[in-house]
């Protein structure tokens, strides 16, 4: 995986955190605010790392997951989840757990994440 991270969160806190903690080490991020607005960027032909939410509006992460391997697009992406949610849900994880490299629990430690995402280059 290169250096680019795209961070898909409805929050706003959130997606300016996770950008300013990768941006200090040496990332280029992109924030976008749902699922639909993932996957037009994944159209454009972004490639990285995708930190993604699992409740958003209009598309949430399991749909996005979903129509990320719909498309073939995570062939160029590793998907790592951020939320709040404490477990995964192992009737939405079935069938999309071969994309999912790891599952992070809001509030994070942040050098858990960053390890996380290193992990994958």
């Amino acid at each position: 995986m290169g250096r680019d991270i795209l961070v898909v969160d409805d929050d706003t806190d959130v997606l300016n955190s996770v950008r300013d903690i990768f941006e200090h080490e040496g990332y280029i991020v992109k924030t976008v605010h749902n699922g639909l607005e993932c996957i037009k960027e994944l159209e454009k032909g972004f490639m990285g790392i995708v930190l993604l939410d699992l409740m958003m509006p209009k598309m949430d992460g399991w749909d996005t997951i979903k129509e990320i391997v719909k498309r073939g697009f995570q062939k160029k992406v590793a998907i790592l989840i951020i939320t709040a949610i404490g477990s995964p849900d192992h009737e939405k994880m079935n069938g999309v757990e071969p994309y999912v490299h790891d599952y992070i629990v809001k509030p994070f430690n942040i050098n858990d994440l960053v390890s996380s995402v290193e992990s994958l280059h």
